[in-house]
């Protein structure tokens, strides 16, 4: 016989089924019950009429009895639901809200907490145990596929952008060279007419996105508002191939002007940041890849005091195979190479700011660095910006001059310590040639930054 409690379709949305439910069980009843001697009488036609009768009364009482079980059971079972729902959201800890709802109890909360993740879905905010469980489950997941995170930021990295009423009259030549943006995968400048603007994209840009993509889960991080964030992201992944939903603006962001790891779904132990502004990730030094800005506009040259002409007006770009993507490409194959062939203990407990560390660190290796007149008078050397970086790089700094000095960095030719330099055929740099080296991610040829090259340039 049929278990009522567990073959009912009483929580069926279609009454019909739960009518042949009913006739099915009292058919079974019904055959099971009955006795051999009603079948027997049932063949004298004088008793007939009163053993149907009887028939009926009894399917009627058997009807009720199995609704009585059906719904008794099915009653008792809500019961005992809404108990169980009651304690699950006694003990629920609310790890995430959608406005002022529990994502996972359904509970409405007094007050809303926790980090917001709007470029995710809007309204959607998480608490830090959550974030941690995400983000461990996230670092699994990469391990397993052998990738790491990188997050890219917009404008002087990947590309530079121009409202058009600043457009000089050199550059209106662009305006009959921009792509259409119905057709966005081959161009690389565009007109954005409804805001009033124009992209170009850093040279290498789709060559970059395109093997990054195989090493890195790809986000975007720009301190542009979302409506720019997400037209330039259909600029440079139209198919929406690379970045998917990861694309993060300022309107995300937990710090006024500032950039931070905490909206990123990723453990900032296997994090890259590419950027051209450093102040801009004051927490995340250690992640972050400094690139040299692309100024492609007149707008952006001025943006930064620089009064030269833009590569616009001098209708010239940026090298693809040696510009700042391309280099920036190679490091980033040798970080990621470094941190899954290295041998001994799991991936997972590895640190990609500790490999990147030991890869800077080579660049600058030997190099024994004097100063002359590159900091101000009342700053401390070791403070300023130049020598931290030329130590980053593995440089060592000193402020007095022996034999085992390398390097002397200095503007001017004529200080004391320049001249001491030519005299014992030092390198003699223009404080410039560090700051290459930082970018290029190798020791530059410091021929090409003597400092009257420089100053002549």
């Amino acid at each position: 016989m049929m278990s009522l409690a567990t073959d009912s379709p009483v929580n069926s949305s279609s009454s019909d089924d739960f009518a042949s439910f009913l006739d099915t069980a009292l058919e079974s009843n019904s055959s099971e019950s009955s006795p051999k001697g009603e079948i027997e009488e049932a063949e004298e036609e004088e008793e007939e009429e009163d053993i149907d009768v009887e028939r009926v009364k009894r399917r009627k009482v058997e009807k009720l009895e199995i609704i009585k079980e059906i719904c008794g059971s099915t009653l008792q079972e809500s019961e005992e639901q809404k108990i169980e729902d009651s304690a699950k959201i006694d003990a629920c800890t609310h790890p995430g809200s959608f406005g002022n709802m529990c994502i996972l109890c359904g509970q409405r909360l007094e007050e809303e907490s926790g980090v917001t993740f709007g470029y995710i879905h809007k309204g959607l905010r998480l608490q830090n145990d959550e974030i941690v469980r995400l983000r461990s489950t996230d670092m699994k997941n990469l391990i397993r596929h052998k990738k790491l995170c990188l997050v890219l930021d917009l404008d002087h990295t990947l590309l530079n952008s121009t409202q058009l009423v600043h457009m000089t009259s050199e550059e209106e030549y662009l305006r009959t060279q921009a792509a259409t943006l119905h057709d966005v995968s081959d161009g690389s400048i565009f007109m954005l007419e409804t805001m009033h603007m124009m992209t170009k994209l850093r040279p290498y840009v789709r060559s970059f996105l395109r093997e990054a993509r195989n090493m890195f889960e790809l986000y975007i991080y720009t301190m542009g508002d979302r409506p720019y964030a997400l037209a330039m992201a259909k600029l440079l992944d139209p198919k929406k191939e690379y970045f998917g939903d990861r694309i993060i603006s300022r309107d995300d962001g937990t710090v006024k002007h500032q950039k931070g790891l905490d909206v990123v779904l990723g453990q900032e132990s296997a994090v890259l940041i590419l950027d051209d502004t450093e102040n801009a990730w004051s927490k995340h030094k250690d992640n972050l890849i400094l690139m040299e800005r692309y100024h492609f506009f007149r707008s952006s040259c001025q943006q930064f005091g620089f009064n030269c002409k833009s590569l616009s007006e001098l209708k010239s770009d940026e090298s693809e195979v040696e510009g700042a993507l391309a280099t920036v490409l190679n490091v980033l194959k040798q970080v990621h190479s470094m941190f899954f062939d290295e041998s001994g203990g799991d991936p997972i407990d590895r640190d990609v700011r500790q490999v990147l560390k030991t890869l800077r660190k080579e660049i600058l290796k030997g190099c024994k660095i004097v100063f002359s007149r590159v900091f101000p008078t009342k700053c401390q050397a070791e403070n300023h910006h130049l020598w931290k970086m030329a130590e980053n790089l593995g440089a060592t700094c000193v402020t007095e001059l022996d034999p085992s000095v390398t390097h002397v960095v200095s503007t001017d030719v004529g200080t004391e310590k320049s001249r001491w330099a030519q005299k014992k055929k030092k390198l003699l740099v223009h404080p410039r040639w560090i700051e290459a080296s930082n970018y290029m991610w190798q020791k530059q040829s410091e021929e090409l930054f003597s400092i009257n090259q420089v100053k002549n340039q």
